[in-house]
């Protein structure tokens, strides 16, 4: 069963998505997303200039082997456009191989691990009764895990804080806006705001925070710290993960969990962080990590080390993205957590999808392959619209870390 053709699909329902679309000589074909927020093009170009020639003529069944010609012939190795494509074109051909053995993929993986896969929404708002009201929301949406943003006192925006709640895309114009930032403000602010939800909604609600690595390594201990009265389930991003020993100061001053790793684009970003267990969970993700073949090498190496699996899922992933991780949830023994953040209407119908919500679970397709599609001639509809994630700089002007 030969490749004969791919396509690369650019389309913007209501934000932009890049889709890989492998067809074979059978007429079986696979999708595979290749999505990369505000650098989208790079990775198309990417794809239809050195990966798609490389690909016809290609054993569609050769999913491993296919994973390392791509990766070892670039020579200019890992970063994030590289790993994208590349996972762009292992999802889809897991997504052939489903189809043709009559399988949802999570039986090609080994099978169920657990009945659904525990996902986590976003509360956010500018204030704390706000978010109170939010959570809420939440909760009688059957979520179980709720992850908590709000905005802070004297500064006019938070990055993580958006006007829609359900569909917040943080890629807000074509050139990057610059928000403003203080850490002594913030620091002071987020203990407030867990110490009023976990008051309203007691204990055993999930919680989590997002940092958006925006802190050093001592200033993410203290607030750790800080937090450790209202047991979180994770604090993410705390710091810039470049320095992954900074990592060993924050565990030596607090208990509060740490998950990293939605910028990570192969295992070696996260090596030291999972042998040195110095996160809880990992946060790497299907297209950003070399596709369901690499980010499960990903998962093995943490399960060894006490780890456990958080995946980003934010809106900049597409359902096809979504998809797959879904049935890579379902089948690793130390998932913990997924993101999600629902996709828009107009997103929906583009990426016609069979995983579904109950209960505060999402659950996986039961169709061959990963259960989800895209629809070209809608897409068509769609042209790409350029969007950029914005900068911060601190009060006195200098760029911030993030």
């Amino acid at each position: 069963m030969k490749i004969v053709d791919a396509r690369v699909i650019v389309t913007c329902p209501d934000r932009n998505f890049v889709t890989l679309k492998i067809i074979t000589s059978s007429g079986v074909y696979g999708v595979g997303d290749a999505t990369l927020n505000g650098r989208e093009l790079a990775v198309a170009a990417y794809l239809t200039e050195h990966v798609v020639p490389a690909l016809i003529g290609r054993d569609a069944s050769r999913i491993e082997d296919t994973w390392q010609y791509l990766y070892r012939g670039a020579y200019w190795r890992r970063g994030p456009v590289t790993m994208s494509a590349i996972a762009a074109v292992d999802t889809a051909l897991w997504d052939i191989k489903g189809k043709v053995a009559g399988l949802p993929v999570y039986q090609l993986l080994g099978g169920r691990s657990r009945e659904g896969v525990t996902v986590y929404g976003h509360a956010n708002a500018s204030s704390v009764d706000d978010v109170l009201m939010e959570v809420a929301d939440y909760v009688a949406l059957g979520y179980k895990a709720v992850r908590v943003q709000t905005g802070v006192p004297g500064l006019e925006s938070t990055y993580g804080v958006g006007k829609d709640r359900m569909f917040y895309e943080p890629a807000d114009a074509a050139l990057p806006t610059e928000n403003t930032w203080s850490t002594p403000h913030y620091l002071e602010h987020v203990p407030t705001v867990f110490a009023a939800v976990r008051e309203e909604f007691g204990p055993t609600l999930r919680l989590l925070h997002d940092v958006h690595h925006r802190l050093t390594p001592i200033e993410a201990a203290r607030l750790g710290k800080s937090l450790e009265p209202y047991h979180l389930t994770w604090m993410e991003d705390p710091v810039p993960a470049e320095l992954q020993e900074g990592f060993r100061l924050i565990r030596q001053h607090t208990t509060t969990p740490i998950a990293v790793g939605e910028v990570f684009n192969t295992i070696w970003d996260c090596q030291q962080l999972i042998t040195e267990q110095l996160i809880d969970y990992i946060r790497a993700t299907v297209v950003h990590a070399g596709g369901i073949t690499h980010l499960r090498r990903i998962f093995d190496l943490a399960a060894l080390h006490h780890v456990r699996s958080g995946s980003h899922g934010a809106t900049d992933l597409s359902p096809v993205c979504m998809a797959a991780a879904l049935h890579l949830d379902l089948a690793i023994p130390n998932f913990g957590l997924q993101e999600y953040m629902r996709h828009t209407p107009a997103t929906d119908a583009v990426f016609p999808h069979g995983y579904h919500f109950a209960d505060g679970y999402l659950h996986p397709s039961e169709e061959p392959g990963l259960g989800v599609d895209i629809d070209e001639e809608l897409a068509a509809r769609y042209p790409y619209r350029p969007a950029s994630l914005p900068v911060n700089r601190l009060q006195d002007g200098t760029m911030h870390n993030w």
